[in-house]
């Protein structure tokens, strides 16, 4: 996948706060693999902050390709039948807000889905599993081969990185409402 001069360059200057463009007179910026999962992790973190009321969640697997990275969270919280629709449009506004193409949705009552993808082509995408639990994944595009950290935001509830997730054991008035039989705090 090739990137726009233009998309490394917003990435660049939101990562690195470099100069606008036509200062620096230099080389077209160059965005590695660690550059990339930071800003998936802001796509993340921006995502998270718009959803009210705030979730539990953890980190979930760091995946490396050739050049790109994906990064992933699992919520905690249940998010009741009822809810999905409403967790699913909180997130989808945000999105939009944000600029981002909505390419794809899964309408599927039991798991449903929706993906998008920002300007500079990084692919986000919300999908719900079992027992109302709900993933998120952003896919980077492809940049410079690096060596990739771990995400280092702090996690709301346990941070399970490195382990088996399990299901969502948070409840939540709101985002659990309907759900009689989910597990209590």
């Amino acid at each position: 996948m090739k990137i726009s001069r233009a998309a490394i360059l917003v990435v660049a200057l939101t990562l690195a706060g470099c100069a606008a463009p036509g200062e620096s007179g230099g080389d077209e910026p160059k965005v590695n693999m660690q550059e990339a999962a930071e800003q998936a992790d802001a796509i993340l973190d921006g995502t998270f902050s718009a959803i009210k009321p705030p979730v539990n969640w953890t980190h979930g697997e760091t995946s490396e390709g050739d050049c790109d990275v994906s990064r992933r969270r699992a919520v905690m919280t249940v998010i009741s039948e009822e809810r999905r629709g409403n967790f699913l449009g909180v997130v989808e506004r945000h999105w939009k807000t944000e600029g981002y193409t909505q390419l794809g949705v899964n309408s599927s009552l039991k798991s449903p889905a929706t993906y998008f993808e920002t300007p500079d082509g990084f692919r986000a995408r919300l999908r719900f599993g079992s027992d109302g639990q709900a993933f998120f994944e952003v896919a980077t595009p492809c940049v410079d081969k690096s060596a990739v950290e771990a995400p280092t935001t702090e996690t709301v509830g346990p941070n399970y990185a490195g382990a088996p997730i399990p299901a969502p054991d948070v409840r939540s008035d709101f985002w659990s409402a309907g759900t009689s039989d989910s597990p209590k705090p």
